[in-house]
């Protein structure tokens, strides 16, 4: 480490329009943990620009300049998913610690490779599977830790994921192809589902049911009309390993009702998980809750030491929460953050819902 702050390389800067730009420059900057030392693109102009506009002193047009850098201690790889493995392979072998974005691989067989070469390296692998880090997902992990709710009986979830509708823009569009890997099923309903798990314990079983009922999206900008392989209906039941029964229904598109409700109702109390749309990651969550003899739901405050970062937009701001979490855990040896054992744990369980949607057949975890 370099003046006592993290070196960090990104691989994926675009000015202004990038997930890298909005999210993990500004998160990164938020925290003085960090210092943002380098970033690579595919194009030398555009290198040059991020570099300059961000304040960043390395640019390079090749990922592997930057892995190879002395100052960089962590390799952030923020492209599409497809490009995951070689970046995340490229970064190991270099023997940096690596952030990469969710979801982790293009399926489980690519998840599983990575997090055994990170356990081969002996390397710290973070995946950003952020949702776990905003403070309502915390909060209410602790409430049903200390009973607030008593025994979990059931939890219903209903969500819709903003794309995968009627109509796309262009730099979403790449997520109505299947063959990407980032689809309705593996971003928004993977991220909620995430930290859905994370504050209520795993999955025992599922039974699914995917559709495709809309099989072409608009392009916002030119109006042109393009195939969407992606289903943009899921339907998923099971149990927890507690024995809670679970009721999820994640839908394509923006509907004029719900955006994102997760409900948790215990024999002792209810706890209620609201947003604008289904990607909990990414939406400001408000909190509800009532236990014993309290006869309706009342906004619930969460308290200040669930935040570990500055203010920041909520788009960057989990992220920056995710990221102090990182940062201790490259400090004390500690696991907070989500790592690419906790992504392939994820990952089996989409393939779970896969199978069962495909067989009919309820999968056993």
């Amino acid at each position: 480490m370099k003046n006592g702050k993290i070196g960090v390389g990104i691989i994926g800067v675009q000015p202004d329009r990038s997930w890298a730009a909005i999210a993990h420059i500004p998160a990164l900057k938020a925290l003085p943990q960090y210092e943002i030392v380098a970033l690579s693109t595919t194009k030398r102009a555009s290198a040059e620009e991020s570099g300059k506009r961000y304040g960043v002193p390395f640019a390079f047009d090749n990922h592997e300049a930057l892995v190879a850098h002395p100052d960089v201690d962590v390799v952030a790889v923020t492209v599409k998913v497809p490009h995951h493995l070689e970046l995340v392979n490229a970064a190991l072998n270099a023997g940096k610690h690596v952030y990469c974005e969710w979801p982790l691989g293009n399926g489980l067989d690519e998840a599983v490779r990575m997090a055994e070469l990170a356990r081969q390296k002996q390397a710290r692998a973070a995946v950003g599977l952020q949702a776990r880090s905003a403070p309502v997902f915390n909060y209410v992990r602790d409430l049903v830790a200390e009973g607030y709710v008593g025994e979990v009986l059931s939890v219903t979830l209903v969500g819709s994921g903003a794309n995968w509708g009627p109509i796309m823009d262009t730099p979403n569009l790449y997520t109505a192809d299947k063959k990407n890997g980032a689809t309705l099923l593996t971003i928004p309903f993977g991220h909620t589902v995430d930290a859905m798990c994370y504050a209520l314990g795993e999955f025992r079983e599922v039974m699914a049911l995917t559709a495709r009922r809309r099989t072409r999206t608009q392009v916002a900008e030119t109006g042109a009309i393009v195939d969407m392989t992606s289903e943009d209906q899921i339907i998923v039941g099971g149990t927890l390993k507690n024995g809670a029964v679970v009721d999820i229904h994640y839908r394509g598109g923006l509907p004029r009702g719900t955006g994102l409700l997760l409900e948790i109702n215990g024999s002792a109390g209810d706890l209620q998980i609201s947003g604008m749309f289904g990607h909990a990651q990414l939406a400001d969550l408000s909190l509800q809750g009532a236990t014993g003899q309290e006869p309706a739901l009342q906004p619930l405050e969460v308290p200040s030491k669930y935040r570990w970062a500055p203010e920041l937009p909520t788009v960057a701001f989990n992220v920056a929460q995710a990221y102090a979490r990182f940062a201790s855990d490259l400090r004390d040896g500690t696991r907070t953050c989500p790592s690419f054992d906790d992504a392939v744990q994820r990952h089996r369980l989409l393939q779970a819902i896969e199978t069962s949607a495909a067989t009919g057949k309820r999968v056993n975890l």
